[in-house]
């Protein structure tokens, strides 16, 4: 890193920028991200910045829970790689993380650093997509669907974690209620099934998260996700290679591979239930 350069905590405002500049790479960031990702751990965002005080990378190394942190938004500025601000921030936030199970998204060309870095392939996601999705149906025994508040707060964030192997209660307290966030949970014997959300971005919607305990109730919820996507541009759905009968949905919505990731690990990878993993929440938080 340059002589005069300093890495910092990102203010509330400042991740703002980290979304322009994940946009600028393609990731497609959904339209109030920066307040939710803030929220679930408001010191885990790092921003590097030259002798002049100029942006010039940024990281995420977000703590969840006691053991587990994950790692997103490493972007250095086009205009200034190769002069080592990538490492050094990278280097500060794997500090922030040190003694913790480390996870994250890795998209290809960055997948062979990581490995160096000690992260281990634990499987992949494929991003779908379509213009226009085509219906689908939920099929015989499938859960009621009905609005996230419909449930105590409380089960909500219980589901999560068991699904995403951590408590993360401040973030889905922003993520289910963000303005444009549309949070549905599936009910059975009146607890939660299923979970989902679909939000605008820059293009278009994603669906993230989309869990649900069986194929019918995925389907149910991903059919009551679409209908409430914005009709202006297309819509995405992050799924985890392993779960086949999300693949399948994805398919016959009509949606086709448009990006991949590596979930990757710097040891044994937590106890997630992949194939109740319809779609990734995020490929920044996981």
């Amino acid at each position: 890193m340059a002589a005069g350069a300093r890495i910092r905590v990102m203010e509330r405002s400042e991740v703002d920028l980290a979304i322009d500049w994940a946009a600028r790479e393609g990731w497609n960031p959904g339209l109030a991200d920066a307040a939710a990702f803030h929220a679930a751990d408001p010191e885990g965002f790092l921003i590097s910045e030259d002798e002049e005080g100029t942006p010039v990378a940024c990281l995420s190394a977000v703590r969840q829970g006691d053991a587990l942190g994950f790692v997103g938004f490493y972007i250095v500025a086009p205009e200034r790689r190769g002069q080592g601000h990538g490492i050094a921030i990278w280097r500060a936030g794997m500090k922030r993380l040190a003694g913790r199970l480390i996870g994250l998204d890795g998209v290809p060309d960055q997948q062979p650093a990581y490995r160096r870095s000690g992260f281990a392939l634990a499987w992949r996601n494929r991003r779908y997509g379509a213009a226009a999705p085509r219906p689908i149906a939920a099929g015989d025994g499938a859960a009621e669907v009905v609005a996230a508040d419909a449930l105590p707060f409380a089960d909500v964030v219980a589901y999560d974690a068991a699904t995403t192997a951590g408590p993360r209660e401040a973030f889905l307290g922003a993520w289910l209620t963000l303005p444009g966030h549309d949070a549905l949970v599936a009910v059975r014997d009146g607890a939660p099934a299923g979970l989902g959300v679909v939000r605008p971005c820059r293009e278009g919607s994603k669906i993230g998260p989309l869990f649900a305990d069986d194929e019918p109730t995925a389907r149910a919820l991903f059919a009551a996700l679409a209908s409430r996507a914005s009709p202006r541009g297309p819509l995405f759905l992050d799924v985890p290679e392993p779960n086949a009968a999300a693949a399948a949905i994805a398919r016959e919505a009509g949606m086709e591979p448009a990006f991949e990731t590596a979930r990757m690990y710097t040891g044994r990878p937590p106890a997630i239930p992949v194939q109740r993993v319809f779609g990734v929440t995020s490929f920044e938080l996981g």
